[in-house]
């Protein structure tokens, strides 16, 4: 698809599966093609399973991945479909079992598909089980299921390669940071787009026509666009609604690139300018942000980020909810992983440790006053403490205020 693949980074990858297997075959099948007649294709129509994709890079359709481990090294071999000539004048060129494949991939030994089977009866005549990844990705994969009610010994891959992903490679981190600055590149956008009377499907426009622009393959989620009492409602995402002097906005949006995903939140006035009441909430909001990224540092977990966060708003919240405190009106975790999926595999027991991506979103949602504010950001683990991914994206009052100011606005 364009992008080269580190090929020593998914190398490291499959060596470290195979030593947690210790003894035994993997088998993973990629993606197929989504049915133009049968599914609602809202981007493209082909999307590799996160699983694949995390041991190969590889961009291509129903091909094959067999990794047999045992010993001191790894055996790994692609299946690839031969090329067809006149298929490719409607899909574009294919990687075939060649030895292009194999320089693009990495992978030294390449074969076509309808050699599997016959390799893998050979494999399971010797002892060991068999992982795959047994998910709703896979569940209508023949092969499979073949093998599932075969009575042999089949254990599912995904627990494996789901505690792998938790931690990110330095490729991984590249990703991620480029699908962030995509992101926040988006938001800049939908600030400057905004004025009284404008619908919430115009700021999603402007939004994702800067994620295009910038190189984005896809939205990472539905762009969510709430303005006034939308702006309570947390997975809103239909952005019919035409905006209201005086409206906050809830932008939650991120880009995807090279298969990870972004997950941001800005909320800003349509009008460009906060009332001292939405300033005063925003700002309790981004101190309880603020105070969970201070903890945020290996050996700390996701429980007590949360805890903190929580208590800093009850502390801090004296009367500006009301009789309750503040932390009655957060809604939701503070936060999850982030990495190919927005809500991304993995243990939240798990403590930190440097390589994790999460988000930190407090919130707080006053449906009486049509008054919503959420403030998302990606953070990254490091050895000592934690670094804002999408710093990018404007944030304070101030650097709203000032951006939303601007003359080159709308």
């Amino acid at each position: 698809m364009g992008r080269p693949v580190d090929t020593a980074a998914v190398a490291l990858r499959r060596r470290a599966l195979a030593a947690r297997i210790g003894r035994g075959v993997a088998l993973i099948p990629a993606a197929h093609e989504r049915d133009l007649e049968r599914d609602y294709v809202q981007d493209n129509d082909f999307r590799q399973t996160n699983t694949f994709f995390y041991l190969t890079e590889l961009e291509t359709q129903d091909a094959w991945l067999l990794i047999v481990a045992g010993g001191e090294a790894a055996t790994t071999v692609l299946f690839l479909p031969p090329r067809t000539p006149s298929q490719e004048r409607w899909t574009g060129l294919r990687l075939g079992p060649d030895t292009t494949a194999a320089r693009l991939s990495g992978i030294g030994r390449v074969l076509p598909t309808d050699s599997l089977d016959r390799m893998l009866a050979a494999l399971f005549r010797a002892s060991g089980p068999i992982y795959a990844p047994l998910d709703v990705t896979t569940r209508d994969e023949p092969r499979l299921k073949e093998l599932v009610f075969s009575g042999r010994d089949v254990r599912n891959l995904r627990p494996l390669v789901d505690s792998m992903r938790l931690v990110k490679d330095g490729d991984e981190i590249a990703r991620m940071r480029k699908a962030i600055d995509i992101s926040a590149a988006g938001h800049v956008a939908a600030m400057q787009a905004a004025r009284p009377g404008v619908w919430e499907y115009e700021l999603e426009a402007a939004l994702e026509a800067a994620f295009r622009r910038n190189g984005a393959d896809r939205l990472g989620y539905p762009s969510i666009v709430g303005s006034g009492p939308n702006s309570t409602t947390l997975h809103y995402d239909v952005n019919r609604r035409q905006t209201r002097d005086g409206d906050l906005v809830v932008v939650d949006a991120g880009a995807e690139w090279g298969q990870y995903t972004a997950d941001v939140t800005r909320t800003f006035p349509v009008n460009g300018k906060f009332t001292p009441r939405q300033k005063a909430i925003y700002d309790l909001v981004l101190a309880t942000q603020q105070t969970a990224f201070d903890s945020t540092r290996p050996g700390a977990t996701v429980a007590q980020l949360n805890r903190i966060a929580r208590e800093y708003l009850r502390t801090h919240s004296g009367t500006l909810c009301g009789a309750q405190s503040c932390d009655g009106y957060f809604i939701h975790g503070l936060g999850h992983w982030l990495g190919m999926d927005v809500h991304d595999v993995g243990d939240y027991a798990t403590p930190l440790k440097p390589g994790m991506v999460l988000t930190l979103e407090p919130g707080i949602y006053l449906p009486a006053e049509s008054l919503g504010v959420r403030i998302e950001d990606d953070v990254l683990v490091t050895a000592t403490g934690a670094e804002w991914l999408s710093a990018k994206a404007p944030k304070t009052t101030v650097e709203i205020e000032r951006l939303m100011s601007r003359p080159s606005r709308p």
